[in-house]
């Protein structure tokens, strides 16, 4: 299976670039700074450099040619200003659906957030601007005839991932990254989840049998 993922150097991104190049599929990322690029293949990745702040959809739409499917883990990052999650997390996902449908790659994985629907319409806090693009993107995607899925983690951590999550509408909570990657790698090859947005947290259940469940 190849797997172009935006956002190729996030952490969440380079875990499971690792796991899907251990599982003998082709990963690509997609990069800004050409710096980046090492970090990449050291994980079994194909590195594209191409800003998604910049690029056309003819442009990407030319590297997901041959894609099986496309995961959106960009983000503006959290000292980026209101700007930047308008141009990354709304707009760099959106054109990444619009060149999906392009090239004919029907399969559409989204990192979103918990709590986007509760985000304040009015507030400037650059949190509730993020929320607010993550949900713009969200519905963007959600109305696109695509086979997507929205995975909606918590709180991000670095703990070791122990493969037990719960889904669905669920309260606050954390979940490590590399479980956020585990349950990306599973949601590919796991036709269920398709055409379903949930929330992710460390749970008591196996991600596999989870996720077949929904």
């Amino acid at each position: 299976m190849r797997v172009v993922i935006a956002g190729g150097h996030g952490q969440i991104a380079l875990l499971l670039e690792r796991m899907l190049a251990e599982r003998g599929d082709q990963p690509v990322g997609l990069v800004r700074n050409p710096d980046h690029v090492a970090d990449l293949e050291q994980v079994g990745a194909e590195a594209v450099v191409l800003d998604l702040e910049h690029a056309s959809v003819g442009e990407l739409a030319e590297v997901l040619d041959g894609a099986d499917a496309v995961v959106f883990a960009a983000g503006g990052g959290p000292n980026s200003g209101a700007a930047r999650k308008e141009t990354v997390d709304k707009n760099a996902a959106v054109l990444l659906a619009e060149a999906a449908e392009q090239a004919g790659v029907r399969r559409y994985l989204m990192v979103s957030s918990m709590g986007t629907e509760q985000a304040d319409p009015d507030s400037d806090d650059i949190f509730q601007v993020y929320l607010r693009a993550k949900q713009a993107a969200d519905d963007d995607l959600r109305r696109r005839d695509l086979d997507w899925t929205v995975v909606r983690p918590g709180r991000l951590t670095d703990a070791e991932g122990s493969h037990q999550i719960q889904v669905g509408t669920l309260e606050r909570g954390e979940i490590p990254r590399a479980d956020v990657a585990a349950t990306l790698l599973a949601a590919l090859h796991t036709p269920e989840t398709i055409g379903k947005t949930f929330d992710v947290l460390t749970g008591s259940h196996d991600i596999k049998e989870v996720l077949q469940s929904l």
